[in-house]
């Protein structure tokens, strides 16, 4: 399995990789006389590199107009980095004589490596990381397109790369597990895209995706980062790159690949890539300040638009048109993704009272007509005093022909949102997709350019939430339990022998960080069963209790609401005849006895430890509705109070915790520090805790008490 050998360590550090990406020295192994090799290939594309390029083939002094040497020792000094362009059979003595040289980094084209899943082939594989790693030499491949640094002209590929020199402030890097999908991305450059690298990674066995974002996070050039991201043995790595880029303010953008069964499948024989959770790679993803886009086709026009975007200076956003249908569209799209259209203040309405015809609209959306085609004068007056309004912090506009865009309306729009430090951004209508200014667009650093009204304001509403993010700031919340807890704990877990614990060992667990538990009794004879009731207060709940039983109410171990002594001895021998009548009879305990607790706001608390990113953790909507709704919210555990609140607020069901209809409000402040605690327990509890829930956690207004809990034991770390 590929890339399981960089699991355990962090990214690369930006010096580390610099020999890599930025060589001033790279040499090709396998160039040829055939024009159309690899290593060919890869001379060619190397044509304007700034630093020094040599050609390694034995049977020939010279190659193309340039020398050759017979090895890599021969070289007059040792080089960045090495491509190698060999069959298979040759890479490995090829890395073993660059690491005896002192080479900073190869990059291994061949394929039928370990992504055939052949065990031979895969130790091939493991052989030339263990030479790598011992040479502190980094290594790309195998299986790699290559790489491109388009700053240094440093074309270390043998695919087809366009030109992109020179860069825009507002280049983007392209990083991609997928070679073939990495170029195909960078083919953007053809419609006046800036990229400054496009990084790929092959198999991933030294090398990834998580070391390339982490490299571009602290590099000039480079404005936002465009990642299509499949997968890796260690996610966390890649959440350590994404802080990098958060911690530098670059914005990372990306699209998540092998999301389903049978695209995880593909993953492992494509790159051999591990496709993890996708609810966690999502949080883990949120949490690290992530744009995560849903669609290939978003991934370069949202991290081009955020390369130029800048920071909102105000959350408002402004459509201006000439076509009516196109200002209806834009009010949907900006209501599906619940961004405001604010009315205009009275200066710009005042400009656009006197430029728009009687049969236009004002309004924002603002339909212009197709009279300002005539008159750039009157666009601009709209467009200016809509830009300069501070209600506005970006404007949408959509062209419908693309024949005078880029010598009429686009400049207009260009100069105006210069003018006022804000961007435009263009949706391109026409089906004429290459058509006159769409380069222009693209090429503008005051415009943006889309192809979809709803990847637009998907696009703006991200751009909103990432900023709020950042205004919140990354203060960690102090512990909230008792840091004494964990040695508790532990010592409770060893003393349980199986693998699950009773409900009242869940909540003496739970009761340890500070969570709130309903008080219970475990009695053996239905004479102590009514002794307790009578004690704890009609009504009460009986439950059977069973390390074996899990789900006691689909057993017919839960009875609820019982009222009576007589209807406590009833439901005290229903609970016995199910245990009997269980094939094979489990371990029963006894009879719990619990007050019971009054109706509330049902909440589900789960957590479970992932093989890949840690402890998560769960909130819902509790009771059956959890199984019922699926409305859940999750994260990587521990979490904050501000964190925990909005899990709960982001639940579609959260307007229950409002007091919906009438009924009393929830002490939600109260429950996300519950929810804190628990997360504590859970990322107290490690790999020790395979599962644990607490459902339902009963809320009222004065009250938040859970009715039931459950843990269930996995392997210590």
């Amino acid at each position: 399995m590929t890339g399981v050998e960089s699991s355990r360590r962090g990214p690369y550090a930006c010096e580390e990789m610099r020999r890599l990406v930025d060589p001033d020295s790279v040499a090709v192994v396998g160039v040829s006389e055939r024009a159309n090799a690899f290593g060919s290939r890869t001379v060619a594309n190397l044509k304007d590199f700034d630093g020094r390029l040599y050609q390694i083939n034995a049977r020939h002094a010279e190659l193309a107009g340039r020398p050759c040497y017979p090895t890599i020792a021969a070289l007059p000094e040792t080089p960045d980095c090495v491509v190698i362009a060999t069959p298979r059979e040759a890479v490995e003595p090829v890395v073993r004589e660059c690491a005896a040289k002192g080479v900073g980094a190869v990059l291994v084209l061949a394929a039928g490596f370990a992504e055939t899943g052949k065990p031979e082939h895969a130790a091939h594989q493991r052989r030339l990381v263990e030479i790598a790693r011992s040479a502190n030499m980094r290594l790309v491949g195998p299986n790699t397109i290559g790489l491109v640094n388009y700053a240094t002209g440093a074309g270390l590929t043998f695919s087809a790369m366009p030109e992109c020199r020179p860069i825009q402030s507002h280049a983007i890097g392209i990083v991609s597990q997928s070679g073939s999908l990495g170029f195909s991305l960078a083919q953007g450059i053809e419609r006046g895209v800036s990229v400054s690298h496009v990084l790929t990674a092959g198999n991933s066995c030294d090398v990834d995706v998580a070391d390339y974002v982490a490299y571009l996070a602290q590099v000039p050039h480079c404005r936002a980062i465009a990642c299509l991201f499949e997968g890796m043995a260690d996610p966390r790595r890649m959440l350590r790159a994404a802080a990098l880029a958060w911690e530098a303010d670059k914005p990372l953008v990306l699209y998540k690949i092998a999301t389903g069964q049978e695209g995880a499948r593909a993953a492992l024989s494509h790159t051999g890539s591990l496709a993890g959770s996708e609810a966690a790679y999502a949080a883990g993803f949120a949490r690290a300040g992530v744009i995560q886009v849903d669609k290939l086709e978003s991934l370069v026009e949202a991290a081009a638009f955020f390369a130029k975007a800048g920071v909102p200076r105000a959350r408002g956003v402004a459509v201006i048109a000439t076509s009516g249908g196109a200002t209806i569209i834009a009010a949907d799209k900006a209501e599906a993704h619940s961004v405001a259209l604010p009315q205009p203040g009275p200066e710009a309405a005042g400009v656009l009272a006197a430029q728009v015809p009687e049969y236009g609209s004002t309004r924002n959306p603002c339909d212009v007509t197709a009279q300002v085609i005539g008159s750039a004068d009157s666009l601009a007056a709209c467009a200016g005093a809509l830009l300069a309004d501070p209600l506005y912090g970006i404007m949408v506009t959509s062209h419908a022909y693309a024949y005078d865009s880029a010598t009429l309306r686009l400049p207009v729009f260009s100069r105006a949102a210069a003018a006022n430090g804000k961007l435009v951004c263009n949706v391109w209508a026409p089906e004429w997709l290459g058509g006159p200014g769409a380069r222009e667009t693209e090429s503008d650093p005051h415009l943006a350019l889309f192809h979809s009204m709803d990847r637009c304001f998907a696009a703006i509403a991200a751009w909103h939430r990432r900023d709020a993010l950042r205004r919140a700031g990354r203060t960690a919340d102090g512990r909230l339990s008792d840091p004494a807890a964990k040695e508790r704990m532990d010592a409770l877990l060893a003393q349980v022998g199986g693998s699950s614990l009773t409900e009242r060992q869940a909540k003496s667990v739970m009761a340890l960080y500070g969570i709130p538990v309903v008080e219970d009794r475990l009695v053996g004879s239905a004479a102590a069963a009514r002794e307790a009731a009578e004690a704890l207060g009609f009504p009460v709940v009986l439950k059977g209790e069973s390390p074996d039983i899990l789900h006691k109410t689909e057993a017919g171990l839960v009875k609820l609401d019982v009222a009576s002594a007589v209807e406590v001895e009833r439901a005290y021998a229903e609970i016995l005849t199910a245990v009997d009548a269980m094939p094979p009879r489990p371990d029963f305990r006894g009879v719990v006895v619990q007050p019971m607790v009054p109706r509330g706001v049902e909440v589900m608390i789960g957590a479970r430890y992932d093989a890949q990113f840690g402890p998560l953790i769960v909130v819902g909507l509790g009771g059956v509705l959890v199984e019922i709704l699926r409305d859940t919210a999750l994260s990587l555990a521990p979490v904050g109070r501000a964190e925990a609140e909005s899990m709960l607020r982001n639940l579609e069901g959260a307007a229950l915790l409002d007091g919906f209809r009438g009924a009393p409000a929830v002490d939600v402040a109260r429950l996300s520090e519950i929810v804190c605690r628990f997360s504590e327990l859970a990322a107290d509890a490690g790999g020790t805790v395979a599962e644990m829930e607490i459902n339902p956690l009963i809320c009222t207004a004065d009250r938040i008490v859970a009715a039931d809990a459950l843990i269930v034991k996995g392997r210590p770390n």
